[in-house]
């Protein structure tokens, strides 16, 4: 697998992503992250809060204060792996069951 980051959340599992999963989000999905691969492992190595989404019980949300907005890291957690599903600076933390806090 070729990976751009393999990084361990405060949760105590890994997360990972992969180069074309990094470009899709870069380039199609929200590209205002281009650049800001080291804010999205920041976020996942050391967030503010972690919530479990309102949809997926298997996917969390790390949140990330990076002035002026947030940085939400997406990951899907399951049978003790996870990778990045996506990454957006947000306006606020999103809703859902606080898993974590710092």
């Amino acid at each position: 697998m070729d990976s751009v980051f393999d990084v361990v959340t405060p949760l105590g599992f890994r997360v990972h992503c992969t180069t074309s999963q990094w470009d899709r989000i870069v380039t199609i999905k929200h590209p205002p992250m281009r650049g800001r691969m080291t804010d999205v492992i920041e976020t996942l190595t050391n967030p503010d809060e972690v919530r479990r989404s309102t949809g997926d019980p298997t996917v969390l949300l790390f949140h990330r204060r990076v002035p002026p907005r947030w940085v939400c890291a997406v990951a899907k957690h399951s049978d003790g792996e996870a990778f990045l599903i996506t990454a957006y600076p947000a306006d606020k933390i999103k809703q859902g069951a606080v898993v974590w806090t710092k």
